[in-house]
């Protein structure tokens, strides 16, 4: 099958990822696709191709090289897909030899994707462009680079004089709600470096990542019946209400920062007038970073509480990510073979940070040393989400001539 192949077969499959389930994996779903992925390498000639109690996919590629000091390398994507959007009944729609026009979902026609909206979408004049209908995401992220790394791997095994050194594969659910690698077994995985394919940009390579914690605020209200309340009541939704409201209105949000700014960002809330919770994720590219920002929260908290006396607050930190590039910088060769390999098939790359977190931010400090390459996902968690056939295709070709640079350079 080609790239598109796969890529259209997996997408149908819905595997939304669930933050609220306290399951491993978040969601049963997620197994489907992970079931199916087995059974398509054991058919390719994988032998050891399988799925574990936890839901990840492990899988590998034996050796062609002679040489016996090749790194064992590690290519790793997601199988899950956004809480944020619907995945269930994708249906994916290839738009041939794509002249610039507007695409208009036809499930949602006020869902249009413009080159005006979408400035990647400049270089794929004459590309076929993949979207889903306008009512679900379409699953690039990360399916594409589940498709990518499948057709490498298939590439792989049927060309045996392709010198490279032995290649793991790994899946993982979950990576969506923060907890992909939660579970990963090290020793079984047993490798000495690894890419994720999660990126978006053809030519793209991420070897910085915001460092991320989860903030949750728990609020302690008085309760008393409303017919009676007066000077008694202390609506702990209203508090938190408030927290929220006090945040900076023009900075300090993922919608007025770029760049290496930072943010605080409240996720959900809920409660009554009795106890209420908040939750926030904090994102910045350093340590310092965000300790001001949880700094921040307990300043706001404290300053709304003033008002209600009889109340409290509990605010609790807890550590989900880090900066990658702390890392990398130990194990240059990660990122320069990565470079070389981009080159041979002509593209131009530059290492670069990301305002998000890949799998790889985990493995890396986990002692797998672990960037990100593009996957040619684009408007990732909407419904205008977007990949472009020929990106696709030149990832199976960085993933093939990743593998052949780590043996030449052994």
């Amino acid at each position: 099958m080609t790239v598109l192949d796969r890529f259209l077969r997996y997408v149908k499959i819905d595997t939304q990822s669930d933050p609220q389930s306290g399951t491993f994996p978040s969601t049963e779903k997620q197994r489907d696709l992970s079931k199916l992925l087995v059974v398509e390498l054991q058919a390719m000639g994988v032998k050891n191709a399988h799925l574990d109690e936890f839901g990840y996919v492990y899988a590998t590629i034996p050796a062609t090289s002679s040489k016996i000091d090749v790194p064992v390398i590690c290519f790793c994507s997601h199988v899950d897909t956004s809480p944020d959007v619907t995945g269930l009944n994708v249906k994916p729609i290839v738009h041939e030899n794509w002249q610039g026009e507007d695409i208009i979902l036809p499930d949602d026609t006020r869902q249009v994707i413009r080159l005006s909206e979408h400035p990647d979408l400049a270089q794929q004049i004459g590309n076929d462009i993949v979207t889903a209908s306008g009512t679900t995401l379409l699953g690039a992220d990360n399916k594409a680079g589940v498709a990518e790394i499948m057709t490498a791997t298939e590439f792989l095994l049927q060309n045996p004089d392709t010198p490279h050194g032995t290649i793991r594969i790994l899946f993982t659910p979950d990576e969506e709600v923060g907890r992909g690698t939660e579970y990963v077994d090290m020793a079984k995985l047993a490798a000495d470096f690894g890419y994720t394919v999660d990126g978006e940009t053809l030519g793209t390579l991420e070897n910085e990542t915001f460092s991320a914690d989860g903030a949750q605020i728990r609020i302690q209200g008085v309760s008393t019946h409303p017919g009676f309340a007066k000077g008694k009541l202390e609506n702990a939704l209203k508090i938190a209400s408030e927290i929220v409201a006090a945040l900076p209105q023009d900075s300090l949000s993922p919608e007025t920062t770029e760049g290496k700014e930072g943010f605080v960002h409240p996720v959900s809330m809920q409660g009554g007038q009795d106890e209420a919770t908040i939750d926030f994720i904090v994102r910045d590219f350093n340590a310092v970073g965000l300790r001001q920002k949880a700094d921040l929260l307990r300043q706001i908290t404290q300053e709304v509480l003033q008002h209600y006396p009889n109340s409290k607050a509990d605010i609790q930190i807890t550590q989900q990510y880090r900066n990658m590039k702390e890392v990398l910088d130990k194990y240059p060769a990660v990122v320069d073979n990565a470079i070389e390999a981009m080159r041979r098939v002509g593209l131009s790359a530059e290492p670069r940070s990301i305002r998000g977190g890949t799998d790889g931010s985990r493995l890396s400090f986990m002692g797998l040393p672990c960037p990100n390459i593009f996957a040619g996902e684009h408007a990732f968690h909407s419904r205008q989400e977007w990949v472009s056939v020929q990106d696709m295709e030149k990832a199976v070709e960085v993933i093939v001539e990743i593998a052949k640079v780590w043996e030449e350079r052994s």
